[in-house]
């Protein structure tokens, strides 16, 4: 066969009139092989986020509702609109949601400051184990929680799997495995078939090594080497902090805030539209990689603290007549922060060397974390004096 098909492939050489279609199959792979991949990394990520998403969106109801054996769900049953607290025009509870969110990203950064000193050590399968056994414990915590201690107690796994997964599945997107069941094995891809850039771009994700055992693994890399490329990064660091400090003092910080009595939704219900509207709106931008792509972040920045402003002025004037514009706003948020974190780590991926760029990626997840917590801090204390003017 090896013989016959060789000949095939000179008389279609040197007579020009036959065509051979064997080098097609191994692009056929290559599409094959890329989509599976698409797939796979997808699904880690929703699946990642699931649970830090899932906590925040049900961070009024957490510090509303106190769980009893006979309920053990925090969510109002049904439509009857849930009374007012009159003290306050902004209804408050005595709790600022920023308490979930702290205690939804604390863990998170903890983990991701200590992730470049030695997470390398752990191989990736226990790491995508330990994240999913958190994330299923988080769920059933704060389920039959009958606490607010205990439903945060929930929180903290849930942060815990997420930032343990983001750490992970970044770092994937450089240097992997074969993983699993869906991701493609490293061996069945031909780095052929694709211009010199293609190739370049795919090398790093086929390599057949574990980065433990690369000898120019980006985890070998001594600290000043380490120093020069995060010192690099700055400029894409600190935009994305910018914006996930804007955008998550809106959401921990004001969603509460923003409460508008002449609609027929309850507090509760309000607060949870604006998070699902918030990631629509991520989630959109996230996926939209192929359709815009946007080399200078700060502008995604500038935008969100502008957002920021408005909001907050709103909640200090109340000049904006209908919960529908605020809707359009919190849309508009989402949209902003889920493009600027996937240019900021598109950006990273294109502009670090392959041997860079596996540390490049976990160094650079520390911004929406570093973001996000100095915005929880800052609620806290706002929470407690807007409501004392009201």
């Amino acid at each position: 066969m090896g013989s016959r098909a060789g000949s095939q492939r000179r008389r279609s050489d040197s007579g020009g009139e036959e065509t051979d279609t064997e080098p097609e199959s191994p692009r056929w792979d290559d599409r094959t092989a890329h989509w599976r991949n698409a797939a796979g990394f997808w699904i880690l990520g929703l699946c990642n986020n699931f649970s830090y998403v899932v906590m925040l969106s049900a961070a009024h109801d957490i510090l509303s509702h106190q769980g009893s054996p006979g309920n053990q769900s925090h969510v109002d049953p049904g439509p009857v609109p849930s009374p007012y607290n009159s003290s306050s025009r902004f209804d408050c509870n005595s709790v600022s949601t920023a308490a979930v969110l702290l205690a939804d990203i604390l863990p998170t950064l903890v983990i991701k400051l200590l992730a470049p000193l030695g997470l390398h050590l752990l191989p990736y399968s226990p790491r995508v184990l330990i994240s999913g056994v958190c994330s299923a414990g988080s769920f059933i915590l704060v389920a039959f929680s009958g606490s607010v201690g205990i439903s945060l107690c929930g929180v903290v796994l849930a942060s815990i799997s997420s930032g343990l997964g983001e750490v992970t599945f970044l770092s994937l997107t450089a240097i992997y495995p074969s993983y699993f069941l869906l991701l493609t094995t490293p061996e069945s891809q031909d780095p052929g078939g694709g211009d010199e850039a293609e190739t370049a771009t795919r090398q790093p994700l086929l390599s057949s090594e574990a980065p433990e055992s690369r000898p120019d693994s980006s985890w070998n890399l001594s600290f000043q080497e380490k120093w020069t490329v995060f010192k690099g990064l700055l400029c894409y660091i600190i935009p994305l902090v910018l914006v996930y400090f804007a955008e998550y003092f809106i959401n921990q910080g004001l969603f509460e805030l923003l409460f508008f009595r002449n609609t027929s939704l309850t507090h509760a219900q309000q607060y949870r539209w604006y998070q699902m509207l918030y990631q629509a709106g991520v989630f959109i931008s996230r996926s939209s990689l192929r359709c815009c792509r946007i080399r200078f972040t700060w502008a995604l920045a500038l935008l969100q603290c502008l957002n920021m402003a408005v909001l907050l002025a709103d909640i200090w004037l109340s000049f904006l007549p209908s919960i529908y514009l605020v809707f359009g706003v919190i849309l508009y948020e989402g949209l902003l922060g889920g493009a600027a974190y996937v240019n900021t780590f598109h950006n990273i991926a294109l502009e670090t060397s392959d041997k860079h760029r596996e540390f490049a990626m976990a160094a650079a997840c520390i911004s929406d974390t570093l973001g996000i917590s100095l915005s929880g801090l800052l609620a806290l204390p706002l929470h407690d004096f807007l409501c004392r003017l009201s």
